[in-house]
């Protein structure tokens, strides 16, 4: 798997770009320089790997564009040690960035073939993360609470399964909308209670039950 400096450079010019965009956490930005992005997707694609957009991958599904991924683990605000739910584990890119942070990941994936190519992927790269075949809107209880809880991809509601998990004190970061996501920020601030901001609009792949 060759990471050369072609790609390196290209890394650097996509930190610039999202940082110029907004991204101030100096964390998540050295994990975007880190992670080399061409190697999550399909071959072809090497010369658009990072550019600042999402692209295709397996099962009709996409690999995020880099400002969001940095945008959500900005909202997160990652500390070194914190166990984290990730809702959607896709290509494992955004797994990656969480490992990067210091953080202990449990994704889930429905889409069976995602969940067996990155489950083998993952590893290569050296990135050790929980992964699971199974429906995301049910979290995984048996591992709960989750200091912090990802969705990554467009939820019609907060399922209210994966709020449960939440501890107390932890944050919940999901785009929540039909055609068009409003990023929320959900911190659960008592055993009923909880605190959520609208961070702006953004687009994703739907997030589905069930498996597949």
């Amino acid at each position: 798997m060759l990471d050369n400096l072609l790609h390196k450079g290209r890394r650097k010019k996509l930190v610039e770009t999202i940082k110029n965009k907004g991204i101030s956490d100096e964390r998540v930005l050295d994990a975007i320089g880190k992670i080399p992005r061409h190697l999550f997707m399909e071959s072809f694609l090497d010369k658009v790997a990072y550019e600042d957009r999402a692209q295709p991958i397996a099962s009709g599904q996409t690999i995020s564009q880099p400002y969001t991924v940095a945008f959500q683990t900005q909202l997160l605000e990652i500390e070194r040690g914190d166990k984290v739910l990730e809702i959607g584990t896709g290509s494992g890119y955004q797994t990656a960035v969480l490992i990067e942070l210091g953080t202990k990941v449990y994704s889930i994936e429905r889409q069976r073939n995602l969940y067996e190519q990155t489950r083998v992927f993952l590893p290569k790269l050296g990135y050790s993360a929980n992964l699971f075949w199974g429906d995301g809107y049910k979290g995984k209880s048996m591992y709960a609470p989750f200091d912090k809880i990802l969705i990554t991809a467009g939820a019609p509601f907060l399922p209210p399964e994966l709020l449960t998990q939440l501890k107390i004190g932890g944050i919940l970061v999901a785009p929540i909308g039909e055609n068009e996501q409003v990023m929320y920020s959900v911190k659960r601030t008592g055993e009923d209670s909880f605190e959520q901001k609208e961070c702006g609009y953004f687009r994703f792949v739907p997030l589905l039950e069930g498996v597949k």
